[in-house]
């Protein structure tokens, strides 16, 4: 059986995860955490720099969300997360390193400034990345004008990498409700069942975000 490394309330665990669940792959789940030292010390033998999430079959690891679930559609080829139509994947490559390194990753950087406290804040930063996600709602509401999901090759490997960014980023930058492309994209994710899945699972863990998680969603 698939051997999957990750925590329920990491965003990139998500991410895996969901495509893990849309294909129906049975795996075994082996948390990180205080709780489960042994799995830490697994996931580092594997990879050192220790970053999940990080899956292991037949005794080859994989790493980096993105691989995994290109992985998975080797595994399960159906429903395809990365579509065969080389200009279809392209176009869902695309979305999925908009949704990774512009809105992902400037919400972990505001949570890395909460992280590290009010001796370490840095306004610059939280100002500089919220700006950015404001430009990049601006970006994505206009391209998701037509409804559905990222793209119009079904729900793919962008979804799976818009779900958990849009769901954490708009705790830390709320999605202005004039974008409303933009805000339906998202609610649409998060009532999907496999993103809901996610959601329900890290529903224990809230308490642990930075910035106080907000009463909804």
């Amino acid at each position: 059986m698939l051997i999957f490394y990750g925590h329920p309330f990491s965003s990139y665990t998500w991410k895996a995860l969901i495509a893990l669940h849309e294909k129906d792959i049975a795996f075994d789940y082996r948390t990180l955490g205080p709780d489960h030292p042994q799995h830490g010390e697994e996931l580092r033998a594997h990879w050192p720099v220790g970053q999940f999430p990080l899956i292991v079959h037949d005794g080859v690891p994989w790493f980096e969300a993105s691989i995994v679930i290109e992985y998975c559609d080797r595994l399960v080829p159906e429903p395809r997360m990365i579509p065969e139509d080389s200009d279809a994947a392209l176009k869902v490559r695309l979305f999925d390193r908009i949704f990774d390194n512009h809105v992902m990753g400037q919400m972990q950087a505001v949570v890395a400034d909460a992280i590290r406290g009010p001796e370490g804040h840095v306004p610059m930063i939280v100002d500089q990345a919220k700006a950015k996600l404001e430009t990049v709602y601006g970006w994505l509401d206009r391209e998701l004008a037509g409804g559905g999901w990222a793209t119009p090759h079904g729900f793919t490997l962008a979804d799976c990498a818009a779900a958990p960014s849009l769901f954490y980023a708009d705790w830390v930058h709320r999605i202005p409700e004039h974008y409303e492309n933009l805000r339906a994209y998202r609610a649409r994710l998060l009532a999907h069942p496999s993103v809901a899945r996610c959601v329900e699972d890290a529903r224990p863990y809230r308490a642990f975000f930075p910035l106080g998680a907000p009463d909804r969603d």
